[in-house]
């Protein structure tokens, strides 16, 4: 069965090689990313945990790197002498973790899941144990950890209910690659259920909490907020508003909820972050059509008179939700499953978000349940909401402070998963 994965892993990539071969003609950086994703790792970064009983954590894009940032953390914290070797699997990944994992000896790129370029990483590698981030599982890599009595183990582990409907149809071929893995350390209750489902021996599988709510690379003091407002030349407005990782189909509806802010308080200023910054043209052609003057965050050199910032950069949403009075989180007014609403919530702000969480499932429900978010359905909803938390204090306090209460009382996941961890290195002796 692994063969036959292993044959259609060979095939996607021969299918893959032309829009390989265009984007290493056109797209700065891929070149890197092409060599290591087929086992060309820099000897300088391979020389410094080679053999060395390193802790391998693998986290493969932005979202699972800032889930495994307070893993790392206490990684550190918990062995300070042991190295660790971070991969990736995506561009943006390789890029937010060198920005915030500042622990890792190392980051890289994984190797494409083929059986000699997998077999060849754990032979050069040899850690003492093996953290996956979330639930990418990659067959050939588990073979070859265990094929070398290195334990692998699920953390921060979660199934959506898509993955959950499509893993079920291929029940023993995930029931044999998760062989490989000696423990599951789940999100939720729910996430649990689903893994065992899916073919996790339910013995290995314990809910050990979302490391997302101990996220702190976020944070943001005052010195650091009258920087990013003097960057953005945001002077005196208020209130500011921002749109995080919003999608076609959000954006009109937002900023036509904005124009109506603005009509009741004239300073107010929208910073909108799309999940893809490369549509920052088409919503600024949309702003313009409706009379709002924008303009993109890699344009500011300067004052500027522009109502609507558009935030085309990445990796600094995090941080920006700090100098916001309220947010709203995109992929909820329509049919995407939202995104993360720990990194608003980390900063105590009052947060928005559309009816379609699925994404999102757990966290949300415990976040509307202790009132920490704000669920609107349509326009009118949205628009009303958002001049409430405007001229509202008392409202807008008390979502905020929701916020930040339930941020405190989910903490500890890292320090769960990594008592996981440790057992794991001490029972293989490594």
């Amino acid at each position: 069965m692994r063969q036959v994965y292993s044959f259609l892993v060979i095939i996607a990539v021969i299918v893959m090689l032309p829009k390989f071969i265009k984007r290493l003609l056109k797209e700065a950086g891929f070149k890197e990313r092409f060599k290591q994703s087929f086992g060309f790792i820099p000897a300088t970064e391979l020389t410094k945990i080679s053999q060395k009983n390193c802790i391998w954590i693998h986290a493969a894009s932005v979202g699972e790197v800032v889930a495994a940032s307070p893993i790392v953390r206490e990684t550190r914290k918990r062995f300070p002498d042991r190295l660790i070797l971070f991969t990736v699997i995506t561009a943006t990944g390789y890029e937010m973790a060198n920005r915030i994992i500042k622990e890792a000896d190392a980051i890289t790129f994984l190797p494409i899941d083929l059986p000699w370029l997998s077999r060849r990483m754990v032979a050069k590698i040899q850690p003492a144990v093996f953290v996956n981030i979330e639930t990418e599982l990659w067959p050939n890599l588990l073979y070859y950890l265990k094929q070398k009595n290195i334990p692998a183990i699920m953390v921060n582990g979660r199934i959506s209910e898509k993955s959950r409907r499509q893993y079920k149809w291929i029940r023993p071929f995930m029931k044999m690659t998760m062989t490989a893995i000696e423990k599951f350390c789940m999100q939720s209750e729910v996430d649990a259920r689903y893994i065992i489902e899916v073919g996790a021996n339910p013995k290995l599988v314990l809910v050990t909490g979302n490391t997302k709510f101990e996220q702190s690379y976020t944070q943001i003091d005052d010195a650091l907020k009258k920087e990013k407002l003097a960057e953005l030349q945001i002077i005196s407005s208020k209130p500011i508003f921002i749109a995080g990782s919003t999608y076609e189909g959000e954006e009109e509806l937002l900023l036509k909820a904005f124009i109506e802010l603005k009509t009741a308080y004239n300073k107010a200023v929208m910073i909108i972050a799309p999940r893809k910054p490369d549509r920052a043209d088409a919503i600024a052609e949309i702003a313009g059509s409706f009379g709002v003057v924008t303009i993109k965050r890699t344009m500011i050199t300067q004052p500027h008179d522009a109502d609507v910032i558009i935030l085309d950069t990445i990796g600094e949403l995090g941080q920006l939700y700090g100098i916001a009075d309220f947010v709203f989180v995109g992929g909820s007014l329509i049919m995407r499953g939202g995104h993360n609403i720990l990194e608003p919530a980390a900063h105590g702000k009052p947060i928005i978000t559309g009816p379609n969480m699925f994404n999102f499932k757990d966290i949300y429900a415990l976040m509307n349940t202790n009132k920490a978010c704000i669920t609107v359905t349509d326009f009118k909803e949205l628009s009303q909401t958002m001049q409430r938390l405007a001229g509202d204090e008392q409202f807008c306090a008390e979502y905020s402070q929701n916020a930040l209460k339930v941020i405190a009382e989910n903490s500890g996941a890292a320090e769960r998963s990594l008592d996981e961890i440790e057992k794991l290195i001490n029972r293989a002796g490594r």
